[in-house]
């Protein structure tokens, strides 16, 4: 591998020669080769969305040529369309304050820029960095990136889940079954009805987001260091969440508060918390489905799900519930995340929280895995579930729990004899309730409806 030699304030350092990262960079990667996970694209893409932003506002207030401006906005469009994706290799365990990656952005920012200007133009600090610090930047991006991610990838897998479930409840109309309380018979529910209840579960976990989005919209950006905004001019903060509104499409505003934009996350840790639940919501939606779809021969098979792929190595024609056990594990990682970012929230002392990295990389896996795996349920089971009618009707009217149709006219006690009667000699609550002599054949037929239940 061919070098070049760049250098910083602690002095020169090898860096690869068709890398567009320089000195800090550099020693970063060196020095915390720590676990295989590194930052997460999304934050990078957040960064460069906020340096062409920030370019642009230091140019219209005079503290930067237009020269240099473009430039830097050229080169945040390349890392954007992810044509510069080998040149951020650094892991999530750096700096707390994730310094090192900002600096890994600015310089790289400053390296393409000039192989594009094919002169020096740009230096990370002076230019790139112009009017900001680490400090300000990352919660920045970290906002960014959040605010992107729940919008644009877990919102819209939710309302087609959502948009799925309707259409099922429409289908799967006049199809009436048990219902299960403490996973034992209850009274007959439609399947309709059921399906409802899933659908409605995520119109709130969607509303939850929405609502935590909100806060997270505020941006730290002019805080620079330690919230005093010292190296930012007036009215730098406002005019970038401007233009980033105009950048993204999505509304940004400036943090009324700096200090508590530097130092507390409980914007992120809140907005998770609405991750956290959907993934509770899915956890539960998955459950029923396997459930439901348990069998095909000795258990519930009261619905269909669709056969993806063998199930089994060794037990042929064995096909398994796997797109909700994806889900499931899924969810059990989101529910292990909101841990971690709880804990790194926690961590704000004094003027900054220096556990940011590890903060925005758990919530941004649990928005992708929310994501990812609402959009493969949806596509590679939801859309296939269909009603075993038959098996529905079957189990309900195997049903014990059906004599509380007939507690308005015997009371719970007299019901309650009914059913133990039929459970004991395993015979019918029809049949149990003519020999306990509490009604005639026709009274019976006329108050046991359990299609009228619902």
């Amino acid at each position: 591998m061919e070098y070049r030699t760049e250098h910083d304030s602690m002095g020169e350092i090898l860096v690869p020669a068709d890398k567009y990262w320089g000195a800090q960079t550099q020693r970063s990667l060196e020095n915390f080769r720590i676990g295989s996970e590194k930052m997460p694209p999304e934050v990078i893409r957040a960064f460069a969305l906020m340096k062409k932003a920030a370019a642009a506002v230091n140019c219209r207030l005079g503290k930067l040529d237009g020269e240099r401006a473009a430039l830097i906005a050229r080169v945040c469009d390349e890392i954007s369309s992810g044509a510069l994706d080998g040149n951020f290799p650094l892991a999530v365990w750096q700096t707390g304050s994730g310094t090192q990656s900002n600096m890994n952005v600015n310089e790289v920012v400053a390296g393409r820029g000039n192989a594009i200007a094919g002169k020096k133009l740009l230096h990370p600090n002076d230019h790139v960095n112009m009017s900001q610090s680490s400090n300000d930047t990352f919660p920045t991006a970290m906002h960014i990136s959040a605010v992107l991610g729940t919008q644009q990838e877990l919102i819209p897998a939710l309302t087609s889940l959502i948009d799925t479930f309707r259409c099922l409840e429409y289908e799967c109309a006049g199809a009436v079954k048990s219902g299960r309380t403490h996973l034992q018979d209850a009274v007959p529910i439609s399947f309709s009805q059921e399906i409802s209840g899933w659908r409605a579960s995520l119109e709130t976990d969607v509303a939850m987001l929405r609502s935590a989005l909100e806060p997270v919209r505020s941006l730290a950006l002019g805080g620079t260091a330690v919230g005093t905004g010292l190296n930012a001019p007036e009215g730098f903060d406002a005019a970038v969440a401007q233009e980033l509104t105009r950048l993204t499409g999505t509304p940004f505003r400036t943090a009324e508060n700096k200090f508590h934009a530097l130092t507390s996350k409980d914007e992120i840790v809140a907005l998770h918390g609405a991750v956290k639940a959907t993934a509770c919501d899915m956890m539960k939606i998955a459950n029923d489905v396997r459930w439901l779809a348990s069998g095909p021969r000795c258990g519930l098979g009261e619905i269909v799900i669709p056969e993806n792929e063998p199930g089994s190595s060794i037990m042929p024609g064995k096909v398994n519930p796997t797109q909700c056990e994806a889900v499931t594990m899924a969810a059990v990682q989101v529910m292990g995340n909101d841990a971690a970012v709880g804990f790194a929230a926690s961590q704000g002392n004094f003027e900054l929280n220096v556990f940011m990295p590890v903060c925005i990389y758990n919530f941004l896996q649990s928005v992708r895995l929310m994501s990812d795996s609402v959009n493969s349920f949806n596509r590679n089971c939801a859309r296939g579930i269909r009603p075993n009618r038959e098996k529905m009707r079957a189990n309900l009217y195997n049903s014990l729990m059906l004599v509380t149709a007939l507690s308005p006219q015997i009371g719970y006690e007299n019901a309650a004899r009914v059913a133990h009667l039929a459970h004991a000699e395993n015979i019918s609550l029809r049949e149990a309730t003519l020999r306990l002599g509490y009604l005639d054949g026709e009274t019976f037929d006329r108050v046991f409806r359990p299609e009228e239940m619902i």
